[in-house]
C-alpha cells in the first residue's frame, strides 16, 4: 500500500506542475501575444522536459512520464506560438 500512496503523491504533484502551464497556454492562444515570454527559457525548459521524459521512460516512473509528456505538449505549444507570433 505504501507504494500506491507514493505513486498517488507523484501523480498529484505531476498534475499540479503540468496544469501550471495551462493558463499561460490559453492566454497566449487567445491574445497571440508572446512578447513577455522568454524564448531561451522555453528552449531550456523543453530540453529539460525531454530529458526527464526519457529518464521516466527508462526508469518506469509513470507519474514522471505522464507529467513531462503533457507538459512538453503545453510548453511546446507556447514555444510554437512564441516563434509564430513573437
Amino acid at each position: 500500500m505504501e507504494s500506491f500512496l507514493i505513486k498517488l503523491l507523484g501523480f498529484a504533484a505531476a498534475t499540479c506542475t503540468t496544469l501550471a502551464y495551462a493558463p499561460q497556454f490559453i492566454k497566449v492562444r487567445k491574445t497571440r501575444s508572446t512578447e513577455d515570454i522568454s524564448l531561451g527559457m522555453f528552449l531550456v525548459l523543453l530540453l529539460g522536459l525531454a530529458l526527464w521524459l526519457i529518464y521516466g521512460l527508462l526508469s518506469g516512473d509513470a507519474p514522471l512520464v505522464a507529467a513531462n509528456a503533457v507538459t512538453m505538449v503545453l510548453a511546446g505549444g507556447i514555444l510554437f506560438m512564441k516563434l509564430k507570433y513573437g
